[in-house]
C-alpha cells in the first residue's frame, strides 16, 4: 500500500460529549481525543454528523474544534466539519476552521434541498476557494438525498484543494472507478464496508464504530498496509457485532455515546433532540457487543 496519506489513515468521526442539561463538555471532548490518539488514530473528525452538527451552533463547533486542536492537534490531523445545506453558511465555516488551526475541512453534500449536479459542483467549488486546507468531499445519499455523479466528480478533483472523499454511498463498483479516474484519497464512511473500501483501494476510514475500539480498527489498519489480509479479516470479524450495535441499532451517535460512557470516557451519554439517549435494552445490547473486544480494543 502507498505510504500514509495526508490526512491520515485511521480516523474517526468523534462524538460531541455533552454534560446532562446538553451544554458541549469540551474536557471530555479532550479526553476523547487524547484517547484516540494515544491509541492509534492519526486523524479526527471534529463537528461531522456523528458530533451532532445538526444542533450545535456555530460558536459551540469553534469551541470544541479549538479545544481538540489544543490537545491533539500537533499528533493528530484534525478536521472541522464545514458542511451544510447552505453554502454561504459553509463557506463562513470553513474560514472559522481556518483560523481555529483546523488542518483540513469535511464538507457534506447538501442534504434536503437536493441541488442538481451543477449546484454540487458549485458548492464544492466555493468551500474549496474559501480556505487553503484541503477539503474532504462526504458523499452519502442515504442523508443527503443525492449522490455526487461521476461528472461531478471528474470537475471537482481537478481543484487543488479538493484531495478526498469520504464514501458512505455503498458502491464498490463505482467507488474503485472514481479512484482510478480522479486520483483522489478515497476513505471509508461506512463502518460495515471498512475492510471491503481497503480492498478496492482505498487509504483508511472515517469510522463511528472506531472511537469506541480505537486499537481494533489501528490493528485493522496495519494488517491491511502490511498484506496480512487473513489477520485483517479476523479483525473485521472480531469487529461485527460492535458495528451492528453502534450502527444498526438506533442512530450511531447515539450509541457511540452510550458506548463511550460504558466506557468511563465521557460522562454521559446525553444527546439533543430529536435525538435520544439509548434505552436500557439498546445500552444491553450494546454492553454485550462490548464484551466480545479485547479490553485495550
Amino acid at each position: 500500500m502507498a505510504d500514509a496519506p495526508a490526512l491520515g489513515r485511521v480516523l474517526s468521526a468523534m462524538v460531541t460529549p455533552m454534560r446532562p442539561d446538553g451544554s458541549v463538555d469540551l474536557d471530555a471532548a479532550q479526553r476523547v481525543a487524547t484517547h484516540l490518539v494515544d491509541a492509534g488514530h492519526d486523524g479526527l473528525v471534529v463537528s461531522g454528523t456523528t458530533g451532532e452538527s445538526p444542533t450545535t451552533s456555530a460558536a459551540e463547533k469553534d469551541d470544541l474544534l479549538r479545544a481538540v486542536i489544543e490537545a491533539v492537534g500537533d499528533r493528530c490531523v484534525v478536521i472541522a466539519g464545514a458542511g451544510s445545506n447552505d453554502t454561504a453558511k459553509s463557506v463562513e465555516a470553513v474560514g472559522m476552521a481556518q483560523k481555529a488551526g483546523a488542518h483540513a475541512v469535511l464538507a457534506v453534500t447538501p442534504y434536503y434541498n437536493k441541488p442538481p449536479q451543477a449546484g454540487l459542483v458549485a458548492h464544492f467549488t466555493a468551500l474549496a476557494d474559501a480556505s487553503d486546507l484541503p477539503v474532504m468531499v462526504y458523499d452519502i445519499p442515504g442523508r443527503s438525498g443525492i449522490a455526487i455523479a461521476r461528472e461531478t466528480y471528474l470537475r471537482i478533483a481537478e481543484h487543488e484543494r479538493i484531495t478526498a472523499v469520504k464514501d458512505a454511498r455503498a458502491d464498490l463498483w463505482f467507488a474503485g472507478r472514481l479512484m482510478q479516474e480522479t486520483g483522489l484519497d478515497w476513505y471509508s464512511g461506512d463502518d460495515a464496508m471498512s475492510l471491503a473500501h481497503f480492498l478496492n483501494g482505498a487509504v483508511g476510514f472515517v469510522g463511528v464504530t472506531s472511537q469506541v475500539a480505537p486499537a481494533a480498527y489501528r490493528e485493522l489498519a496495519d494488517a491491511v498496509v502490511a498484506g496480512r489480509w487473513d489477520d485483517a479479516r479476523a479483525v473485521h470479524r472480531r469487529l461485527v457485532p460492535l458495528v451492528d450495535a453502534v450502527m444498526n441499532v438506533t442512530q450511531g451517535a447515539i450509541m457511540a455515546k452510550a458506548a463511550l460512557a460504558e466506557q468511563g470516557l465521557i460522562e454521559s451519554p446525553a444527546v439533543r433532540l430529536p435525538l435520544v439517549p439509548a434505552d436500557d435494552e439498546q445500552t444491553a445490547l450494546l454492553r454485550a457487543a462490548l464484551s466480545t473486544i479485547t479490553a485495550d480494543g
